[in-house]
């Protein structure tokens, strides 16, 4: 994986504007550790970071293939998890190779196909490609946003990075917001709307589309959807396809010149990841797979089971270990820390975000990088197959909202009177919900329930799944870590997809399609543990220390925050004790971390210096 950025400007004579891109490019050093380099002509200026993983030798970039007075560009970040496929059938067409890395096959692949290669490719990427032949600049995005790519438009041209910080870094992007930015943090938040960058002008590329830019301006386009169609395999034939494409997904993407490892949390995803990963090593010859878990210090003493959170991942994840032998290694993350690497969260994500449950995961994946370099996770499983309460208890997906955004009295209370006024926050709910709705591939002839659970799937890929990618990739690239999520790969997706609701909940179990096809592959008690999400602290001294650090900011009357919350009604939160502690916000997300939210509220208005437009 790799950080990049760009700037295309038709109008502007960029080639002695290394200056700027490489000021863009130095935010992404933790994506990027192993190199640096740049190409920039008269319009056009290319950097890139890059981690190596794959022909550590040959895959240096920016990447240049010339075809006579032509040359094509590209700067790429992701992996190709069908390299070998498209190789082959690249040299059938005439092509030759002079690398084995996948970034000189996506290159060519765009000389053979133009636009189109994007629907030939089978991984995690984000890239931009300079077409010196026509002129233009082509943008690509993977289908479900694994990788990030941002971009302005600003004058005559295009700036685009992988991440926000890249772009605010360029002198024409201001820390700006309006009042749609500012719905997206207090409304939204953390979870944040496909295609929004937040900042005032500053947009992503959506998952699944493409831009292009020339002379005739901006165009952007999605290349890949859902198709909504009849299910007509029998239960054993779905089963074996579901087993075949998890499998063929996590060998696919265990391919590496660098260490790879498994998260491991002892449920039924991470461990369906590491028995195969692990069965993979030992018929390929690469000795024991190394596994990774984290624990948070005193949760012994203080969990407290919940809807969300019915046990413990220790003795799951011993069980797993053992029984295929993987090399185990805990990380433990003390409370005090915790706390303080919140700053270093928002940081990474540009944004205020899952507070401590990003914060863990960003002083995980540093520990982790110590001895890996690519980790497979077990992301988006539940959101393809419905294993989140919200599938399965209809109160909580009733109300007109996304189900994972609770509690939204509660965030209207932290509001001053003119912030609600001025973002009407059950109304941007509500506006952004029927945007999404309206994009659902809906199936003829379908009855009313099943249609309703088509449209909770498609919000949770379309956002729930989102929030947690994008977590996943800026906290692990921050640590210079690639993460590979195999229940992502687009062909597994699209099956599972059409699989009828009662197949989904075979034996009267959530998940239980996957269960049954993970049948003598996993321990039986494992394949019967009840979902639990990612681990948070339960420690009481964690909610002390938020709470402490939130008063202060609220008694400083710099505090940018304080221009946007009520801050009596937040004095009063950090002070009462709740009867029913639930999350505000997904699974994990209860008081605590939204005194921590706040916190990286204030952080984020802050240290990005940002100016409120109106």
């Amino acid at each position: 994986m790799c950080g990049i950025a760009g700037w295309f400007d038709l109008r502007d004579d960029l080639s002695g504007k290394k200056m700027v891109i490489g000021d863009m490019c130095e935010t992404l050093a933790n994506r990027g550790p192993d190199e640096e380099g740049f190409w920039l002509n008269s319009h056009v200026a290319f950097g890139h970071k890059r981690l190596a993983v794959i022909d550590p030798e040959g895959g240096q970039q920016p990447m240049v293939r010339r075809y006579g007075d032509n040359a094509y560009v590209i700067i790429y970040n992701g992996e190709l998890y069908n390299t070998q496929e498209l190789r082959k059938e690249l040299e059938n067409l005439g092509h030759r190779f002079t690398t084995d890395s996948d970034t000189e096959v996506l290159l060519v692949s765009f000389v053979q196909w133009g636009p189109k290669c994007v629907e030939y490719l089978n991984g995690i990427f984000a890239f931009g490609i300079w077409d010196g032949k026509e002129k233009q600049l082509f943008l690509a995005r993977d289908r479900f946003g694994v990788k990030p790519l941002f971009y302005a438009l600003r004058g005559g041209g295009i700036i685009f990075a992988s991440e926000l910080k890249a772009i605010l870094a360029h002198p024409a992007v201001k820390a700006e917001i309006d009042r749609d930015g500012l719905s997206e943090v207090f409304s939204l938040g953390p979870s944040r709307t496909p295609g929004s960058g937040v900042f005032k002008d500053v947009f992503e590329v959506k998952p699944a589309h493409c831009l292009l830019f020339n002379g005739d301006g901006c165009k952007t386009w999605r290349y890949w959807r859902l198709t909504s169609e009849m299910h007509t395999d029998s239960l054993a034939e779905t089963v074996e396809k579901v087993r075949f494409l998890v499998t063929d997904s996590i060998k696919r993407q265990l391919v590496s010149d660098v260490p790879v490892c498994t998260f491991l949390s002892g449920g039924l995803d991470s461990s369906t990841i590491t028995a195969l990963a692990a069965r993979h090593f030992h018929e390929t010859g690469k000795g024991r797979l190394h596994t990774y878990s984290i624990d948070y210090a005193d949760n012994d003493k203080f969990f407290r089971a919940n809807l969300f959170q019915l046990d413990s991942d220790n003795e799951w994840i011993r069980l797993v270990s053992e029984t295929f032998g993987t090399e185990h290694h805990r990380i433990t993350v003390g409370t005090t820390a915790l706390a303080e690497a919140l700053e270093d969260a928002l940081i990474a994500r540009d944004l205020p975000g899952m507070a401590d449950i990003d914060s863990s995961l960003l002083l995980f994946c540093r520990e982790v990088k110590k001895e890996a370099t690519v980790a497979l996770s077990g992301e988006c499983a539940d959101e393809i197959f419905g294993g989140y309460p919200w599938f399965h208890r209809p109160e909580l997906a009733a109300d007109d909202s996304f189900p994972w955004i609770r509690s939204k009295r509660l965030r209207a209370r932290i509001l001053s009177r003119e912030t609600k006024a001025l973002i009407d926050p059950e109304a941007y709910i509500k506006r952004r919900l029927g945007e999404t709705l309206k994009e659902v591939p809906r199936l003829a002839g379908e009855g009313p329930d099943e249609a309703k659970r088509r449209e909770l799937f498609y919000l949770n890929m379309m956002w729930f799944m989102a929030t947690l990618l994008d977590r996943k990739d800026r906290m692990s690239m921050a640590a210079g870590l690639e993460v590979r999520v195999p229940f992502c790969d687009h062909r597994l997706v699209q099956y599972v997809w059409n699989i009828p609701w009662e197949m989904k909940m075979l034996g009267g179990r959530e998940k239980g399609i996957l269960r049954k096809a993970m049948e003598g592959v996993l321990p039986g008690e494992v394949l019967q543990r009840k979902k639990s999400p990612f681990p948070k602290t339960f420690h009481p001294e964690y909610e002390r220390i938020v709470g402490r650090r939130l008063e202060e900011i609220l008694h400083d009357p710099a505090s940018p925050i304080l221009d946007f919350i009520d801050k009596q009604e937040v004095l009063k939160l950090i002070r009462e004790q709740p009867e029913d502690d639930s999350p505000w916000f997904g699974q994990l997300m209860a008081k605590a971390q939204l005194l921590a939210y706040l916190i990286q509220v204030n952080l984020w208005l802050e240290k990005y210096k940002i100016a409120f437009s109106g």
